[in-house]
């Protein structure tokens, strides 16, 4: 007996699956499983594994929209990987997509690109504004984790960068660094 395996992911803890779960299950998913977990991997994505290694032949794994599993070419083709070499299928309730089909292919494989074009416009302004902030003076990047003065007054005791790096709880490469 086939089935339809619903998939919700949304970026952060204090944004809600709730919409997406709804969706799936009006469109008949019989088992949905959710995630708070970026999108940009699929590295620690813990539920969106459980699916692919539960999906069986005949099933089919259902999102809202493409940009819920992946938001890269690589990620996406390597899903869509996994669900053809064990016989399963991908739709999405608010995009043409549907891998039994060779317009929902070619339409997923569009919509991939899109999702990691975006992504990367994204990163892209982000950092612009990061640089922004800094000739501002507003952004100062996060505090400093190794006490480079505490460091260097420590190995010119004679302290040993080993001995360092368990006295300040950091690692040793971090003692050489702040040597260099």
């Amino acid at each position: 007996m086939a089935m339809v395996i619903g998939y919700a992911r949304v970026s952060s803890d204090d944004q809600d699956c709730s919409v997406q779960e709804a969706a799936l299950a009006a469109a008949g998913c019989t088992i949905i499983r959710s995630e708070k977990k970026s999108g940009t991997t699929t590295a620690g994505r813990d539920e969106l594994e459980t699916v692919l290694s539960f999906v069986r032949e005949g099933d089919t794994l259902m999102v809202t929209r493409i940009d819920r599993l992946a938001r890269s070419v690589g990620d996406l083709e390597r899903i869509v990987a996994v669900l053809k070499s064990k016989g399963a299928f991908l739709r999405a309730t608010e995009q043409p997509i549907d891998t039994s089909t060779p317009a929902g292919v070619a339409f997923l494989q569009m919509l991939g690109v899109f999702a990691q074009f975006e992504t990367a416009i994204r990163r892209e302004r982000q950092m612009e504004g990061i640089v922004r902030a800094k000739a501002a003076g507003v952004y100062k990047g996060r505090k400093p984790s190794v006490p480079v003065d505490e460091v260097r007054r420590l190995h010119g005791e004679g302290v040993r960068p080993t001995d360092i790096a368990k006295q300040l709880k950091i690692g040793r490469g971090s003692v050489y660094r702040a040597l260099a």
